[in-house]
């Protein structure tokens, strides 16, 4: 499961990782430097998802809570976070204490269950790749059901320039159990009849410089990562694995065979006005 690689010592992502904790695509616009690509990413979802103060926001596949954390402090919205690990929910409670932000321990099939009240934004970042082919409509109807009528549902996923039903033997035993990338018609069958598509861009290639910059903050931090003493043994084997995974994927984003997408959708017949990014002009 998933939840295995988000359980490992917190310690080891805080020393590749931005202040945000954002293990996803950074926003390399205009920076070389980690700490502003987060925060591009971070804000260029917030402007996507046209987040008020008055929102109710659901992140569902929260991690560290780096986005509910920005969310919360820069549009003053009220963000729910989801989480399957157990580490990264007791870590994000307190990353955001004193915030307007709840942070809930769920599998994403409760949640229809635990909520009564819809939510007028949501946004999956970094966790579809986690379920599998075969629930990507199932993911999409949790969010219709959860989702107000007249809302914005912003999807943030590593893409897959091929169909596929496997997924990468290594990277499925060595570092994401049932994992896979969704290819763009896996995802477009599964929002059918569901969601309207309002932008659909491709931010692949910051993919690969994000991942050099985890890479050289690995390699650099190296001495403090096998100094932690965690359950899990941070050896030189754990060093070769780690700095091949995040190289082989630098190199399949370099050549495009992964993409980064992001994709703002709405309730098909809903929505009675043009989204805002429609008209903006450079």
């Amino acid at each position: 499961m998933a939840e295995e690689h988000y359980d490992l010592d917190y310690r080891l992502y805080e020393q590749f990782l931005g202040p945000y904790n954002q293990y996803t695509c950074c926003f390399f616009d205009d920076t070389e430097e980690l700490e502003q690509a987060e925060i591009n990413k971070l804000e260029t979802i917030c402007e996507k998802l046209e987040l008020q103060a008055t929102d109710r926001v659901l992140d569902i596949g929260c991690g560290w809570g780096g986005f509910a954390k920005y969310a919360a402090s820069t549009r003053d919205c009220h963000v729910t976070g989801v989480t399957l690990s157990k580490e990264q929910a007791k870590y994000a409670t307190e990353y955001t204490s004193g915030l307007p932000v709840d942070i809930v321990l769920s599998d994403y099939r409760e949640l229809p269950e635990r909520f009564v009240k819809r939510f007028d934004k949501i946004v999956i970042c970094g966790m579809i790749e986690h379920v599998g082919y075969k629930n990507y409509a199932n993911v999409m109807d949790v969010v219709y059901q959860l989702l107000d009528d007249d809302g914005l549902f912003l999807l943030h996923t590593i893409g897959n320039s091929d169909e596929t039903a496997v997924a990468n033997p290594w990277i499925e035993k060595h570092i994401f159990p049932n994992s896979m990338a969704p290819s763009m018609l896996q995802l477009v069958r599964s929002i059918h009849g569901l969601f309207v598509v309002h932008d659909w861009e491709n931010y692949g290639h910051y993919y690969s410089k994000t991942l050099n910059a985890w890479q050289s903050n690995f390699e650099r931090n190296w001495d403090a990562i096998k100094a932690l003493k965690s359950k899990r043994l941070f050896d030189e084997k754990f060093r070769r694995m780690w700095n091949y995974y995040l190289l082989s994927c630098k190199a399949a984003f370099d050549v495009e065979d992964l993409l980064l997408w992001q994709i703002v959708m709405s309730k098909m017949g809903m929505r009675n006005t043009v989204y805002g990014r429609v008209n903006l002009h450079n």
